[in-house]
């Protein structure tokens, strides 16, 4: 028997009550298949594909790309049979958990997405992924010109951008040209809306160290060419993560948080690490879970995972809540330190600067060292001057000296 269904936008987990429709996969008079990828949308914390729970012929399209869609809306109508849609008529409703994040239905395969891709269009039997599937239509490029340097060879955003090297931005200029308008979405809005809440309920307090980083240059080195490290993009920011972690331990108070609902102070035993990472859709913060318990190859290979994710739009809601603490690191853009602002809900940020070579006194002579500049900022009501100074010049002599310090403390 044939009925037609609609698929509401269902729960997509953490309290988030609405998403932006980013695009369709499929078109009216198309035959979907059971958990096929219908579409994608954008929500306060990540871009998420959508998948079918009817097997069908799609009748209707209710919403178009760019709406902002609350949770429950319906999205689209599919003409189904009963015995390939859900049990219940009418499909997922708004306390229905998003497939993928529920643990009753399993998230469908990249190669079962790829079969499904490769009916609707020749360019989707490609290996991207759906963000640089989006970037490659509004820029004009072809996927299948492109070689991918995603993991198993996927084209990723940034392979899209080489290929592009100006893309034109999505804003409407002004008639003299002398202004363009973009539209706020949803990631950089509720980063907007968090960073204005944690500046004005935590009292912001940050320090800065400059330190001589030269050993631990060294020691990267060394590092990039033992097997373990074999395939891992390992960086600065690893060697300064872990060094971070370990220092933490003596100072719990830098990894804890202020519950104004039950007026405590919530100490945490485990180590969520929050990675400042810059995207092309505003700045998000994925975290490492139980960071402090990695071997130091596992939290480098955790790290790139994690920002590879974050900056192909795929990181879950999972990823993006729950950190304790956060690093950011704005020397890559050869910035010698900052002030950030801490994450929500979090007691502490470190800040790495540009490592420069530099004039530095060692013992009576001025010699070219590796150099940096540390920086933390703390919410004062959780971490005193002292903890915050301890903290941080303890951070910056295992940098200045690695190797015994990380031995005394592995």
């Amino acid at each position: 028997m044939s009925d037609v269904e609609e698929f509401r936008l269902p729960d997509l987990g953490e309290g988030l009550t609405e998403a932006e429709l980013v695009s369709w996969a499929v078109a009216v008079g198309d035959t979907v298949a059971l958990n096929q990828v219908i579409a994608e949308v954008e929500t306060a914390k990540a871009l998420v594909e959508l998948p079918s729970p009817f097997a069908g012929v799609v009748r209707e399209l209710l919403a178009r790309p760019g709406d902002t869609v609350p949770v429950g809306t319906a999205l689209i109508r599919i003409e189904s049979t009963r015995a390939g849609g859900a049990e219940s008529h009418g499909g997922p409703t708004a306390d229905s958990v998003l497939v993928g994040y529920g643990p009753s239905t399993p998230t469908p395969s990249r190669r079962r997405r790829a079969v499904a891709d490769r009916a609707r269009s020749p360019e989707a039997g490609v290996d991207a992924v759906p963000a640089a599937r989006r970037a490659a239509r509004e820029l004009g490029i072809e996927l299948a010109t492109l070689t991918g340097t995603g993991r198993g060879g996927a084209i990723t955003v940034d392979d899209v951008r080489r290929a592009q090297p100006a893309p034109t931005p999505a804003a409407a200029a002004s008639e003299d040209g002398r202004e363009s308008r973009a539209p706020i979405r949803s990631v950089r809005r509720q980063t907007a809306a968090a960073m204005v809440s944690s500046a004005f309920t935590a009292p912001h307090v940050t320090e800065f160290l400059t330190v001589d980083v030269t050993e631990t240059v060294q020691l990267l080195a060394r590092l990039r060419a033992a097997t373990a490290f074999a395939n891992l993009h390992l960086t600065p920011l690893t060697l300064v993560a872990k060094a971070l972690l370990l220092t933490l331990r003596a100072y719990p108070a830098l990894n804890s948080s202020w519950s104004e609902d039950t007026q405590e102070i919530v100490t945490k035993h485990y180590v969520n690490l929050g990675i400042a990472t810059a995207t092309d859709r505003g700045l998000v913060v994925p975290n490492v879970r139980d960071a402090e318990t990695l071997p130091l190859p596992d939290l480098c290979r955790a790290i790139g995972d994690l920002t590879d994710t974050a900056r192909s739009g795929r990181a879950t809601p999972e990823d993006l809540t729950g950190g304790t603490i956060t690093i950011t690191n704005v020397g890559v853009y050869g910035i010698d330190t900052g002030t950030p602002i801490l994450n929500p809900g979090e007691a502490a940020i470190v800040a790495l600067g540009a490592i420069n070579r530099r004039p530095w006194v060692v013992g009576v002579d001025i010699v070219a060292r590796d150099v940096t500049t540390l920086s933390v900022t703390v919410d004062h009501r959780l971490v005193d001057g002292e903890q915050a100074s301890k903290f941080l010049a303890d951070l910056g002599a295992m940098l200045t000296d690695p190797v015994p310090a990380l031995l005394a403390r592995l």
